[in-house]
């Protein structure tokens, strides 16, 4: 393997999710489509499909985070918890936890408790929930 490339998060509103990780997380949209056809059908193993994708970029690093939402096939909601198996979180550092919670905080975004000292000394964490109720994690390395 040569790198992680990016990190699929199925949404049910892209406009919504948008004003989650753009607006509140500053991550920049670098490229946006809608995507239908044989080629995207038969790499999802569906018919008639059509999504729209938005991939999106932190100002450092190089693993995109792309939102997709799905008109045809339509999903079903799973429960989103960090014990559930498979993809449980997507985790993002940032460069001041307490400044980002208040942030999210005072927009309305839910969090399980606020940032946390890991025992270790190491980071600041806490978790949130995107507007799926998808559970983000958020670091803060301590130097």
């Amino acid at each position: 393997m040569l790198e992680v490339r990016h990190i699929g998060i199925v949404v049910t509103n892209i406009e919504n999710s948008l004003k989650f990780y753009r607006d509140l997380l500053d991550l920049k949209i670098e490229r946006s489509m809608n995507e239908s056809g044989e080629y995207i059908d038969n790499m999802l193993g569906f018919e008639n499909v059509h999504v729209k994708t938005v991939k999106m970029s932190a100002s450092t690093g190089n693993t995109l985070v792309e939102l997709l939402e799905f008109t045809k096939p339509s999903g079903s909601k799973i429960n989103c918890n960090v014990n559930d198996l498979g993809a449980s979180h997507a985790a993002f550092t940032v460069s001041n936890l307490d400044e980002t919670y208040l942030k999210l905080k005072n927009s309305g975004v839910k969090f399980n408790a606020p940032p946390q000292l890991s025992p270790d000394g190491y980071a600041k964490v806490t978790f949130c929930f995107d507007p799926d109720n998808t559970p983000v994690e958020l670091v803060q390395v301590l130097k």
